[in-house]
């Protein structure tokens, strides 16, 4: 789940080499972290926050057909 969060980031952003991703698990779900640079932050956010929803259900797809949850957040 990691290196897809990574990989769409890193196509997203203007400094791919900025791009940070850490994974949390716990029993029932995985917290994934994604740092970006603070001017790439309103890229990975989007419009009204469509690209951040488009890229937690991409996640929720991956996790569900892995049978393990996993939740996005988007850290300044």
């Amino acid at each position: 789940m990691k290196e897809l969060v990574e990989y769409i980031a890193k196509a997203i952003v203007d400094n791919p080499e900025e791009v940070s991703v850490t994974e949390v698990e716990g029993e029932v779900a995985s917290v994934i972290a994604l740092k970006v640079a603070k001017s790439d932050l309103g890229k990975v956010i989007g419009k009204q926050g469509r690209t951040a929803k488009a890229m937690r259900t991409i996640l929720s797809v991956a996790s569900t057909k892995a049978q393990k949850r996993a939740i996005l957040e988007i850290v300044e």
